[in-house]
């Protein structure tokens, strides 16, 4: 096949992944406490081609002997900004938001015959009966939130009110004047690139990502004075929708540039087969 077929099939493929990021950050420009996600490209191997055959007879040069060629472009990292989005206030006391970067929820996903722990962003959280008498905390997808101790909350039904604290301490006011006073589960990623994205606005650790307390740190005992949750209110997505367009247009253009070149290097060969 043609070089420049060659070259520009590589890059095809890769200017497609970057539109799905893109597509991906416009699709979620509404979803509370999404972290957008920023590509970078790196270029392929190159390769030398010595033309000259003697080269100490050339004079005035001023470039290299030889041409370097690539293949293409690759993909080299697709990157989780973690910036703060805008809060919003909400009328809902299950409504929270981190005022702080980095901090994420922990919720419990059922695996078959495991459960796994996964962290999300979104504090917006529910409640799902689980008996007569009491209530399990859950994300709008149900999932269960997990507590400091990673187990699932489980409060009474017969609940007044929810106050929780900036500190990340759910109160249940009970009926009877009691008290139920939980620490929600909150880790801090020191390492948020390491975070893979596993649907339904979740996040977990990658198999080959290594040290799992090296990429995530627990906010439990003495370092939950760093976490910052403000109730009734929501974490917007940090997506900024003129960049992404600007950026979808750009890449749009490229990928139209490269079908072009095999366009033309087509043409080019039907050329030298009509002349032969």
């Amino acid at each position: 096949m043609n070089r420049v077929m060659l070259t520009a099939t590589n890059t095809l493929t890769q200017l497609q992944q970057q539109m799905d990021s893109i597509s991906n950050n416009i699709a979620n420009i509404d979803t509370n406490g999404y972290k957008t996600q920023s590509t970078t490209f790196t270029d392929l191997l190159t390769q030398q081609f010595n033309n000259q055959k003697d080269a100490e007879k050339e004079v005035n040069r001023l470039t290299p002997n030889g041409i370097r060629q690539g293949v293409g472009a690759k993909l080299a990292q697709t990157q989780t900004v973690m910036t703060q989005g805008s809060i919003t206030t909400s009328d809902r006391s299950l409504d929270t938001a981190f005022t702080k970067e980095g901090q994420l929820y922990r919720v419990q996903i059922n695996n078959g015959d495991t459960n796994e722990v996964q962290y999300t962003r979104d504090g917006a959280f529910y409640l799902s009966p689980v008996s007569d008498t009491e209530n399990m905390l859950v994300t709008k997808e149900g999932y269960s939130v997990l507590d400091e101790n990673d187990n699932p909350i489980i409060l009474s039904n017969k609940v007044k009110d929810y106050h929780i604290s900036s500190t990340g301490t759910l109160t249940a006011d009970l009926n009877g004047g009691e008290e139920q006073s939980i620490n929600l589960g909150v880790s801090y990623a020191n390492l948020p690139q390491l975070l893979e994205k596993r649907g339904n606005n979740l996040y977990g650790i990658a198999a080959t990502a290594g040290n799992a307390n090296e990429i995530l740190t627990n906010l439990d005992g003495n370092l939950r004075e760093q976490i910052a949750i403000q109730q009734n209110a929501s974490e917007k997505s940090n997506v900024d929708m003129s960049s992404e367009m600007v950026n979808l247009m750009a890449t749009q253009r490229a990928y139209q540039f490269q079908s072009r070149s095999i366009t033309m290097a087509d043409q080019m060969m039907g050329l030298v087969n009509g002349i032969r």
